[in-house]
């Protein structure tokens, strides 16, 4: 016998699969769901009743803020660091740049993100160590910020660095030299310019990533971005909400792809795309 409780337990349960879909076979679900998304209409979340696209446009917003601010230090980090690095070529200067590079490349974001919690908010308190902070206050971005940072800015140098080595090579360098022009103007104008084209390719990797979230450090921050999203969705299996999630994020990423590779031609005058392909 069941008992009032369980009764009603199951006629919610009935309810909840009948209001949300779930009672019909899973191709019909699947053809319903792709009609929808189709328009931007991704379902509504289990846990909330909130319309997946509108919970998804507000946390890949948050998380455009923080990459916005994180491609910023890695450019400051990556651009002078690695001309340098090329410019100091074989030097103690160039050792120091590719070691910083390379640490840079190996550490784990989530090893990176404890250790900056622990060292400028528990002993030096200058930065919270979490939370989304208030309005405009920049001071709960900066540490997730720096870590998606350093993580995209050491791959930017090295990329800078062999690039800038092998247009420092080439002809049109030596002829603005003979043409009398300082060398700062040769590596500003003519050597840096160039070099930064082959470049324009893992700047857009990098900001596919950062604009797609990164489930660790956001979690780590607890910055209500699109990867936090994407965590708290699946521990609390609200699958309508990790697929509109996924399905976003898919979507940007070839959007970014698809920019990056038209800028790249229109650097590159070089490159012309087949029309016949």
């Amino acid at each position: 016998m069941t008992s009032p409780s369980g009764g009603s337990d199951e006629a919610a349960v009935e309810a909840f699969r009948i209001a949300h879909g779930l009672d019909q076979p899973f191709y019909i679900q699947y053809l319903n769901w792709l009609k929808g998304a189709v328009v931007g209409d991704f379902g509504y979340s289990y846990m909330s009743e909130q319309p997946v696209f509108e919970a998804v446009l507000n946390a890949f917003k948050n998380t455009l803020t923080l990459s916005v601010l994180a491609l910023v230090i890695a450019l400051i980090i990556a651009i002078p660091f690695g001309v340098i690095s090329a410019l100091k070529h074989n030097t103690i200067v160039d050792d120091t740049c590719r070691f910083c590079a390379l640490f840079g490349v190996s550490i784990p974001n989530f090893w990176q993100a404890y250790m900056m919690i622990i060292l400028f908010s528990v002993i030096l308190h200058w930065l919270p160590p979490s939370g989304f902070g208030h309005g405009t206050d920049i001071s709960y971005m900066i540490l997730p910020a720096t870590v998606l940072g350093t993580g995209s800015a050491a791959v930017m140098m090295r990329m800078i660095r062999s690039s800038m080595l092998d247009v420092m090579e080439k002809e049109y360098i030596q002829t603005a030299r003979g043409k009398g022009l300082s060398e700062k103007i040769v590596i500003i104008r003519h050597a840096l310019k160039n070099a930064l084209v082959p470049v324009i390719t893992v700047v857009g990797l990098s900001i596919g990533f950062l604009l797609n979230g990164s489930v660790v450090v956001e979690t780590i921050f607890g910055w209500s971005g699109i990867g936090n999203l994407v965590v708290d969705s699946i521990l609390s299996h609200d699958y309508m909400m990790v697929q509109g999630s996924m399905l976003f994020v898919a979507v940007i990423f070839l959007l970014i792809n698809l920019f990056v590779d038209l800028v790249y031609v229109w650097a590159n005058p070089e490159i012309r795309y087949d029309r016949n392909f």
